[in-house]
C-alpha cells in the first residue's frame, strides 16, 4: 500500500467543475464511496457515466452505468454533483440531463434541461444549491458563453447569462466555472495573450438575476500564464490556477471577499518552494473540509498533488505537502484533475497509454491516510474489424459509414493493427513488391509502423510493426516514403527519433504474423522531422520540418542521398528565409521531382514545392552543394499552409491550408490550386470550397483525380479534369459522428487499384473507388 497520511484531513462531497478533454478522468467527480467518470461515447456506442466502486484488494470494479438516451450526444462530456443530485452534459444535443441518487447508491433520472438554440449547450456544468450554470465552450480562440437557471417552482427557470461588457471578443471565456453560494467565477486562460483572465459575479436575488462582480486579478502575473485553467470557490476564498507562469511551473491566485466593496481581493500566492519548469502547478484544483488539492501534473515528468490546509490560504509563503503516486509512467500526467470525497480520491493521469487516461483510486482511512488502489478505465466502443468480403456502397452508406461510389472492400480495427491502447493511425504510404506484385500498406501509428499486406484487399494480413527508436517518445506524427525496396520513417515531437531505415524485402517471407520488427539502419543527423520527402526519379529523401537536434536546415530541406538504400548520407541544407512562421523557411511538407512541366527554364531540373507555413515556395535542388530559392507565393487568409500535390503535368499545384477551416476564414474546406507555367512568378487562380467544413489534411493526386483526406469528412475524391474547377465525384466518411476519426492521409497508387486511407483512432480503410478508369 503506498500510504499518505493527511492530519487536517475533514473530508465531504466533492462537485467536479468539468475540465477540458477528452481522456478518461478529464470529467469525473465522486459521491461517497463512489468514482463517476463520464465517457462522452464513441464511434458506435452512446455516452455514459460510468459508477466505480471499491472491489477486491486494490482493484476498482464498473458497478453500474448511467446513461440518457443511445444516442451519440456526448452525454458525459460533463459532470457535476451535489449531494443526491447530478448534472450531466450532452453538448452534441444542447440538453443537461439530471439525476438523482437513491439509498441504494444507483442514480435514477429525474427530467433534463434542453436548449436546441444554443449550440454545444452543456459542454459544460456546475451544479451548486438551487443554481445551475451550463457553459459553451468557445474553445482557445473563441468566446464562449455561461447561462444561468434556478430551481423555481419544480423546475429551472432562466437566470440569463453571465456575461462580460467587452469590446472584443474574450477568447476562452468559459473554459473553467466555478460556482458556490451564490457567487460565480470564469475563466478565460487565453485571454490577454494567454496571460489569461477570471470575472466574478453573484446573485442579486432581489432581481433574481447574476450580476457583475469586479475581474479578480493577482498581483503576479506573465504573459502565458493561462490565469483562469482552474477556479474553485469556498465559503471564504477564491482559487484560481495559473498553471502556465513563468515557464509553466506554474502558481495558484488567493483572494477573499473585500468587506466594502463585496469584490474579491488579492490575498496570496501559492507555489512550491521545489517548483521547475513545465510543473504547470495548479492545473487542477479541489477541496473538502480544511484542505485544498492542488494538481501538478508535470512535476517529476510523471505528475504529483499537492496538499494545504484552508486556513492557511491568506498567509504568504504557504507551504504545500506533495503527494506522490508509485508505478506512474513518464508522461502520466498524474493530476490532472482531482475529484475527493469522504473516504475516496480520484487522481486523473490523463496522460496515461498515450493519452487515453487513467484513474488513480485512492481508498482514504478514518485517520487521513491514503492508500492507492489499482489505476482503471473504461473505453468507449469502437469499430470492429470488417474482412471476407466487399461491403458495397448502397444508399450512400457502408456498413454504417457514409459513402459515394466507393466501396469498403475491408476494415482493420486498432487492435488488429497492432495497436496499443491511445494509440491512433497517422499518416500511410505503399509498396508494391517488384518481384512477387504483392502490395503492401505502410501505416504510420503514434508509436510504431504497423505492415499490412493488402494483396488480397478483402482479407489484409497484418504481418507486424516496428516500433518507435528507442531513444524516442510516442508521438502523434509519424511518416514515411518508399525508395528502392527500403522504407524511412520519420517521426514529429519524439525527441531523438533521428530517421529509421527498413528492408522492405523482409515482408516476404513472415513466420506466424505479427511479429516485431528491428530497423535495418538509423539515420542520426536529424532528431525530430515533421516529414520525409522521397524523389524516386533521383534517389534523394529531403527531411522537413526538422527540429530537436542534429542538422534542423531552420526546418526546411535537409538533404539525404539515398545512392546506397540502406546507408542514407547528408547531402546539404536549403531554406526560404521569405517563408515560415519564424522566418526560418520552415517547410511543413514538401514534393520533389524533375521537372517536365511548362516553364522550359527548368525542363530536367529537379524541383521542390514547399507548403511553408506561409506561403509556397519553389526551390531548385539540381546542385546540393548551391540549391536556390526560385520563388515564394502567398495568397488570401494564409493560416498554415501545409501541404501539396502536383498535376502530372507539373502545370499545376493543388494546396491545402490546414488552419483555414478551424480559425473560421473560409466557408468550406478549402483547396488552393496554383498555376505554374511560369516558376519563376506562380499563379493563384483558384480556389475549389467543398460543402464540407471540415479541416483538410494530405492530398494525392494520380491522372485526372484528386484525392483528399480531411478530418472531418474523411476520404473525398475529385475529378480534376478540368484543373482549375475541380467536382467531388466520390468519398467515403472515416468519421461520421465525428471525434478523432478523420482520415490523415491516403495511399492511391496501388496498380490493382486498392486505396488504403487511415482512420485516426478507427483504424485502417481499405477502399475501391467503383469506377476505375476515372
Amino acid at each position: 500500500m503506498n500510504r499518505i497520511f493527511l492530519s487536517f484531513l475533514t473530508l465531504a462531497l466533492l462537485a467536479v467543475a468539468p475540465v477540458l478533454g477528452q481522456s478518461f478522468g478529464s470529467t469525473m467527480a465522486v459521491s461517497g464511496d463512489q468514482i463517476l467518470a463520464g465517457v462522452a461515447g464513441g464511434p458506435v456506442s452512446s455516452g455514459s457515466v460510468y459508477v466505480f466502486t471499491a472491489g477486491a484488494g486494490d482493484a476498482w470494479v464498473e458497478s453500474s452505468v448511467v446513461k440518457a438516451t443511445d444516442m451519440n450526444d456526448g452525454f458525459g462530456r460533463s459532470i457535476s454533483v451535489d449531494g443526491n443530485r447530478m448534472a450531466v452534459g450532452a453538448p452534441g444535443a444542447s440538453t443537461v440531463h439530471f439525476f438523482e441518487k437513491g439509498a441504494d447508491g444507483a442514480w435514477s433520472g429525474s427530467g433534463h434541461l434542453s436548449e436546441s438554440d444554443i449550440e454545444g449547450f452543456g459542454g459544460g456544468v456546475a451544479l451548486n444549491g438551487e443554481h445551475l450554470l451550463v457553459s459553451v465552450s468557445g474553445g482557445f480562440r473563441g468566446a464562449g458563453s455561461v447561462h444561468a437557471y434556478r430551481w423555481q417552482n419544480g423546475e429551472w427557470m432562466s437566470t440569463g447569462a453571465l456575461a462580460v461588457e467587452s469590446e472584443e471578443e474574450i477568447p476562452s471565456y468559459a473554459a473553467a466555472v466555478a460556482l458556490h453560494n451564490g457567487h460565480a467565477v470564469v475563466g478565460a486562460p487565453f485571454a490577454s495573450e494567454r496571460a489569461g483572465a477570471a470575472y466574478a459575479f453573484r446573485f442579486d436575488t432581489m432581481a433574481n438575476s447574476w450580476v457583475t462582480n469586479g475581474s479578480p486579478t493577482p498581483a503576479f502575473s506573465s504573459g502565458g500564464g493561462s490565469f483562469g485553467s482552474s477556479i474553485l470557490l469556498t465559503d471564504g476564498h477564491l482559487v484560481v490556477g495559473a498553471p502556465g507562469h513563468d515557464g509553466r511551473m506554474g502558481a495558484v491566485a488567493v483572494f477573499d471577499m473585500d468587506a466594502d466593496s463585496g469584490e474579491w481581493t488579492f490575498q496570496s500566492r501559492i507555489a512550491p518552494g521545489t517548483a521547475q519548469r513545465g510543473d504547470s502547478f495548479g492545473s487542477s484544483l479541489s477541496t473538502h473540509g480544511d484542505a485544498l488539492f492542488i494538481g501538478a501534473p508535470g512535476t517529476g515528468g510523471h505528475g504529483v498533488i499537492h496538499a494545504i490546509g484552508l486556513s492557511s490560504l491568506s498567509t504568504a509563503g504557504t507551504a504545500t505537502m506533495a503527494m506522490w503516486a508509485r508505478d506512474l509512467p513518464e508522461g502520466a500526467s498524474f493530476g490532472a484533475n482531482i475529484a475527493v470525497g469522504s473516504g475516496v480520491a480520484a487522481i486523473a493521469a490523463t496522460g496515461m497509454d498515450n493519452r487515453s487516461g487513467r484513474i488513480v483510486p485512492f481508498a482514504i482511512a478514518g485517520d487521513g491516510s491514503w492508500s492507492q488502489g489499482m489505476s482503471f478505465f473504461r473505453d468507449p466502443d469502437g469499430y470492429t474489424s470488417i474482412t471476407g468480403g466487399m461491403v458495397e456502397c448502397e444508399n450512400d452508406e457502408a456498413a454504417g459509414f457514409p459513402c459515394r461510389d466507393v466501396n469498403m472492400v475491408s476494415f482493420l480495427d486498432m487492435d488488429d493493427l497492432g495497436a496499443d491502447r491511445g494509440v491512433r493511425t497517422n499518416d500511410i504510404w505503399g509498396w508494391e513488391d517488384p518481384e512477387t506484385g504483392r502490395e503492401y500498406a505502410l501505416v504510420g501509428l503514434t508509436n510504431a509502423t504497423s505492415f499490412v499486406d493488402v494483396t488480397d484487399p478483402e482479407n489484409p494480413i497484418m504481418l507486424g510493426t516496428l516500433p518507435l527508436t528507442e531513444t524516442a517518445r510516442p508521438s502523434v506524427w509519424r511518416d514515411m516514403k518508399v525508395y528502392k525496396d527500403h522504407t524511412y520513417i520519420v517521426a514529429d515531437g519524439a525527441g531523438q527519433h533521428g530517421m529509421q531505415v527498413f528492408d522492405l524485402r523482409q515482408l516476404r517471407n513472415v513466420q506466424n504474423p505479427p511479429v516485431v520488427f528491428e530497423m535495418t539502419n538509423y539515420y542520426d543527423q536529424i532528431a525530430s522531422a515533421h516529414n520525409i520527402v522521397i524523389n524516386e526519379e533521383t534517389g534523394f529523401a529531403y527531411s522537413v520540418g526538422s527540429s530537436s537536434g542534429g542538422t534542423t536546415c531552420g526546418g526546411g530541406l535537409h538533404m539525404i542521398s539515398l545512392e546506397d538504400p540502406a546507408n542514407p548520407t547528408f547531402a546539404g541544407c536549403f531554406q526560404d528565409n521569405n517563408t515560415g512562421r519564424r522566418g526560418t523557411g520552415y517547410s511543413h511538407d514538401a514534393q520533389c521531382v524533375v521537372y517536365r512541366g511548362p516553364d522550359s527554364d527548368y525542363s530536367g531540373r529537379e524541383i521542390c514545392l514547399g507548403s511553408n507555413e506561409t506561403a509556397l515556395s519553389i526551390a531548385d535542388v539540381t546542385d546540393k552543394s548551391n540549391p536556390t530559392a526560385i520563388a515564394y507565393a502567398t495568397y488570401p487568409k494564409v493560416a498554415y499552409a501545409h501541404q501539396g500535390w502536383l498535376t502530372e503535368d507539373h502545370r499545376y499545384f493543388y494546396m491545402n491550408d490546414e488552419g483555414d477551416e478551424p480559425q473560421g476564414l473560409v466557408e468550406g474546406t478549402r483547396t488552393l490550386i496554383w498555376d505554374l507555367v511560369d516558376l519563376d512568378e506562380p499563379q493563384l487562380v483558384g480556389e475549389y470550397i467543398a460543402t464540407t467544413t471540415e479541416t483538410d489534411h494530405n492530398l494525392y493526386v494520380k491522372g485526372n483525380m484528386m484525392y483528399q483526406s480531411n478530418y472531418g469528412a474523411g476520404f473525398r475524391v475529385l475529378d480534376v479534369t478540368n484543373p482549375t474547377a475541380p467536382v467531388e465525384v466520390a468519398y467515403f466518411d472515416t468519421s461520421p459522428v465525428g471525434g478523432s476519426g478523420g482520415s490523415w492521409s491516403n495511399y492511391p497508387y496501388f496498380k490493382s487499384g486498392t486505396i488504403v486511407v487511415t482512420g485516426g483512432s478507427n483504424g485502417l480503410f481499405i477502399l475501391r473507388k467503383k469506377e476505375l478508369d476515372l
